[in-house]
């Protein structure tokens, strides 16, 4: 394919190419270039935050140029300091296991898995041992740590820096050496240690990689960086329905933000589709087909046109999902605690609010009592909001 075909797929989305004339340079050799990303297994799931640049990482396998997955199972013991105010606790050996399996489970989910090489950093960074990590510490100073802007803005607030977070990006930055990287990839929040992987690259003589930063993807509430603590996430394992109908719930700029990043449409067909909606399409078209695009990816194709076909009755009919299991619950709950074992709120914090902004319907019936008992032996639909639905009987 040639340069400028490559370099348009490339900064699709991409908020930062460093340096663009170096990536330039590599291109032009006409070989395949050794792309490096690397993830701490720092929880069990992926979520569209993650896909950000897996869906790069696949779109530069596309295009002939060699991926390498890296599992962080060593530097995850440390823990990223990275946009973090405080101390981030080390990952035990049990969590780092549990969420490795996941981890590439789901990747391939995104990535060609023939093409992608799954690497774990304690392959050389257990071998390079104190002797080799105290080297690795000589090579760079405390005042250049503290240029790093989150552990400049914690120290000038005279918030804790413990040691082994200096630590860290020069272990990251090694990676790239161990790999011979020509390309690393990382978010916005991991600019410092994208570039330590250069510094320590010129230190050991090996040409520098380029860096390839992608933007943070904003979540649900289209305002925050998509998280599972805050709630606003869309995970690559969750149901179709769940999938296409939070897809669905995203406002229409938040809708082009997610086409840029995630869709695997080219520039020129997103443009297309704008234009369409300039034109008078309904937005909400569009968004449909970026719903049914990204459930297809993480489930099927028939799974996409399920979820969209149950959307549709759902929404427009006002119908209830047919596929609801039946959940058996003992006791005498009350009905936030309900919604809480239900999974349908994430507190009974949430369900006491969710219940005054007249959100909770039971059988299709709002509802204003937070201390409202359901009778036994007796089925109940609960909803909340638009999406989430649970059917329930107290025994």
């Amino acid at each position: 394919m040639d340069i400028t075909t490559q370099l348009e797929i490339i900064k699709k989305g991409v908020t930062e190419i460093l340096p663009e004339e170096e990536l330039v340079a590599k291109l032009k050799e006409n070989r395949p270039l050794k792309i490096k990303a690397g993830f701490d297994p720092t929880a069990p799931d992926l979520h569209l935050g993650h896909a950000v640049l897996l869906t790069k990482m696949r779109q530069l396998q596309d295009i002939g140029h060699e991926v390498s997955f890296l599992i962080g199972d060593f530097t995850g013991k440390i823990g990223d300091p990275s946009g973090k105010n405080t101390t981030r606790p080390p990952l035990s050996d049990e969590q780092i296991a549990n969420n490795t399996k996941t981890f590439t489970e789901q990747v391939f989910k995104i990535l060609d898995a023939e093409k992608t090489k799954i690497c774990f950093n304690s392959l050389w960074l257990d071998k390079l041992g104190t002797s080799g990590i105290l080297k690795l510490t000589s090579i760079y100073t405390v005042a250049r740590m503290l240029e790093r802007d989150d552990f400049a803005k914690r120290y000038a607030q005279h918030q804790s820096i413990a040691i082994h977070e200096f630590i860290y990006p020069l272990l990251q930055g090694y990676d790239s050496v161990a790999m011979g990287a020509d390309i690393e990839m990382g978010g916005t929040d991991q600019k410092f240690n994208l570039l330590m992987g250069r510094e320590l690259q010129k230190h050991f003589g090996q040409k520098q990689q380029c860096i390839i930063m992608m933007p943070l993807l904003e979540g649900l509430d289209g305002i925050n960086k998509m998280s599972k603590s805050l709630n606003n996430y869309i995970g690559i394992t969750e149901k179709p329905n769940e999938i296409f109908g939070k897809i669905m719930s995203i406002n229409d700029e938040l809708m082009w933000r997610y086409y840029d990043l995630i869709s695997f449409k080219s520039i020129n067909e997103i443009e297309t589709l704008k234009n369409d909606v300039k034109n008078g399409k309904n937005p909400r078209d569009i968004k449909v087909s970026l719903a049914l695009e990204i459930v297809e990816r993480f489930h099927s194709k028939d799974d996409a046109f399920k979820a969209l076909n149950d959307f549709e009755l759902r929404f427009k009919q006002n119908e209830i999902p047919s596929d609801l299991v039946l959940t058996k619950l003992s006791g005498s709950p009350a009905i936030a605690s309900i919604l809480k074992q239900t999974n349908l709120v994430g507190s009974t914090s949430e369900a006491i609010r969710m219940i005054d902004q007249g959100g909770v319907k039971i059988n299709g019936n709002k509802i204003s009592d937070k201390s409202m008992l359901l009778n036994k032996n007796t089925e109940y639909v609960l909803q909340v909001g638009k999406r989430k639905f649970a059917k329930i009987i107290i025994v």
